[in-house]
C-alpha cells in the first residue's frame, strides 16, 4: 500500500491537492491518525488554515476551493461513501473533464489507498499524533 499511495502520488502532480483529498476522506471515515498526518503535511505544502478549517463543508464555502478542487472532492466523497450505491455519472464526469485520463486515474488511486489506509488506522485503533511531515 505504501508503494501504491506513492505511485498514485507521484502521478498526480499536485501536492496540495492530493493532501486535500486525503483529508476529506479521512473526514469521512473518521480516522484520526490518518487526519493528523495530511493536516501536518498540507500545512507543510502551504495550505492555509482557513482552507483546512473549511475542508469539512467545503460545498458551503462559495469560491474559496477552485472548480477542479471542487470536483475533486464530490469525487471523493462519492468513492468513499459507496454505500450510497455507485459513482453517479455527474460526479465522474465533472472530475473527468478537469482531470486528463491519467491524473484521473492517479486521483482515484488516491482516494482508493487513503480509504484502504482509514480502514487499516481505525480498525486497529491507531492513535493521531508523532506524524511529522
Amino acid at each position: 500500500m505504501t508503494a501504491l499511495s506513492a505511485a498514485a502520488k507521484r502521478g498526480f502532480g499536485d501536492p496540495v491537492l492530493a493532501e486535500l483529498v486525503m483529508i476529506r476522506a479521512s473526514q469521512l471515515n473518521h480516522c484520526a491518525f490518518c487526519l493528523d498526518m495530511h493536516l501536518r503535511v498540507a500545512r507543510a505544502n502551504g495550505e492555509s488554515e482557513d482552507r483546512l478549517q473549511l475542508l469539512d463543508a467545503w460545498e458551503e464555502t462559495g469560491g474559496l476551493y477552485s472548480e477542479r478542487e471542487r470536483a475533486a472532492l464530490r469525487l471523493t466523497e462519492s468513492v468513499t461513501l459507496l454505500t450510497d450505491g455507485f459513482v453517479p455519472d455527474a460526479v465522474y464526469d465533472t472530475a473527468a473533464r478537469h482531470f486528463g485520463g491519467r491524473e484521473l486515474a492517479h486521483l482515484i488511486g488516491l482516494i482508493t489507498v487513503i480509504n484502504s489506509w482509514n480502514r487499516l488506522m481505525v480498525s486497529r485503533r491507531v492513535p493521531p499524533g508523532g506524524n511529522q511531515p
